[in-house]
């Protein structure tokens, strides 16, 4: 069982030209980049209306096996992982969690997410469950997870093995220090090496967007105007220059 050094986070600049990018747009975007499938397929918010963007810790679950993880939660500090990640928390992680999917583990409680959210964390993504979800759900933190469950983990098939390590979650390859985008969309991983692209990526598509939803809004031709035509970005163009980003109100509308 490892415990590796801590992430390398990104500067908060980029972390704020992000956080005004949506799931959405951050998927579109880094598919156009190379990264085919940055989605967290499967895990749902359980705090709808929340937007998470942050630096990821990460955790790695195992398959049980007795000779390597004996029963029973208080039995060294050393095999108290899914408690150790939490340790490394600063303001503005998240922790994003392997736990294979399985549905009948607890990798989390209300203490520990209380603890972790004193810390400053603000997001916790796993492909497994929590327990005491009907505190958890209060805490402040944006959760998307499995689903929700009242066992905690040693009653089931699963122990934790490494923290800050490359994981697996949701079948997608998550590395220490990823910058995770999520909302009620679902969640989206962000190489960290890629992240200064698509913010500058994703703020040029905001931008023509904004364009074309007012367009959208006043009649316009869908075919003209979405994506935008030769003869629509003429028009967007000239519109940006009328209304640069700066003089905007803050909702872009």
């Amino acid at each position: 069982m490892t415990d590796s050094a801590d992430i390398v986070r990104p500067p908060q600049a980029i972390i704020d030209a992000l956080y005004q990018t949506s799931a959405a747009t951050a998927a579109g975007e880094l598919a156009r980049l190379g990264v085919r499938n940055p989605h967290l397929v499967g895990l749902v918010s359980h705090t709808p209306g929340k937007k998470i963007v942050g630096p990821a810790l990460t955790l790695q679950f195992m398959p049980k096996r007795e000779d390597i993880h004996m029963v029973g939660e208080y039995q060294g500090v050393n095999r108290q992982l899914h408690r150790q990640v939490l340790y490394h928390t600063q303001p503005g992680d998240v922790v994003v969690v392997d736990a294979r999917g399985d549905l009948t583990s607890g990798v989390f409680g209300e203490m520990m997410l209380t603890y972790f959210m004193g810390q400053g964390g603000v997001g916790v993504f796993i492909d497994g469950c929590i327990r005491d979800y009907p505190y958890a759900k209060d805490l402040g933190l944006g959760l998307w997870l499995k689903g929700v469950t009242p066992n905690f983990h040693t009653q089931t098939n699963i122990f934790p093995h490494a923290v800050n390590v490359p994981i697996a979650c949701a079948s997608v390859l998550v590395m220490p220090g990823d910058i995770i985008i999520a909302d009620d969309d679902g969640a989206v991983v962000v190489p960290a090496a890629l992240a200064p692209e698509l913010a500058k990526k994703a703020s040029e598509h905001s931008d023509w967007e904004e364009f074309t939803r007012m367009r959208l809004a006043q009649g316009g031709d869908l075919r003209k105007y979405y994506p935008l035509s030769d003869e629509a970005r003429v028009e967007y163009e000239a519109w940006r220059q009328e209304h640069p980003l700066d003089e905007r109100p803050l909702d872009g509308h």
